[in-house]
């Protein structure tokens, strides 16, 4: 059974090292562990790689995506790309940004509402419904009165820098694990701290 794993982001080198694009950080690593690039998407504005995760005998295909609409609009390129690759939406999983969580927190969770994030609400709209897994990758609050918009929007500060690639490995991690072990055992690896 193949899975579609969507990290998601903005498109061009503006946002490219935002707190918003962690969802496309952690794509590009599982891409790099499996020795691979995305590329253009025939049929959906999308970056796309398929490959397989895990050691031989042990191991699941994935189709690994970036939409390249912008946030808001993410919903249409990943229903055209579950379409295209035929991937029920119960082997969709979804990795993104997450304000309501301390930077350098995972949660792997199934379903459940969008808590105000437009890529989310964007694909719920599409899907016509949130039951899908989810890797949340948290990024915390702003301090002080800085409106969430434009923080997700803004790089990661020197001190977050320093902790990002750990953030995007066990994202990674995270991701592999629900692949090849399920949504339980993914909880209980990364949930607790």
């Amino acid at each position: 059974m193949t899975w579609m794993i969507v990290g998601l982001g903005n498109p061009g080198p503006e946002y490219a090292n935002t707190r918003h694009n962690v969802g496309f950080m952690v794509v590009d690593e599982l891409a790099s562990r499996m020795r691979g690039t995305l590329g253009r998407h025939k049929r959906a504005m999308a970056g796309v790689y398929e490959g397989r995760i895990g050691l031989p005998g042990s191991d699941a295909r994935v189709v690994l995506v970036q939409p390249w609409s912008f946030m808001n609009v993410s919903g249409g390129p990943v229903k055209a790309l579950l379409s295209f690759y035929d991937v029920a939406e119960t082997h969709l999983l979804v990795i993104h940004d997450e304000l309501d969580l301390p930077l350098d927190t995972i949660r792997v969770k199934l379903g459940g509402g969008d808590n105000g994030h437009n890529g989310l609400k964007s694909i719920r709209k599409s899907l016509g419904n949130a039951d899908y897994a989810r890797v949340r990758i948290g990024i915390g609050r702003p301090v002080g009165r800085q409106d969430p918009a434009d923080f997700v929007l803004k790089p990661f500060t020197g001190t977050e820098r320093d902790v990002l690639p750990h953030i995007v490995q066990r994202g990674a991690d995270a991701v592999e694990t629900l692949v090849l072990h399920g949504v339980e055992r993914a909880q209980n690896e990364f949930n607790g701290g």
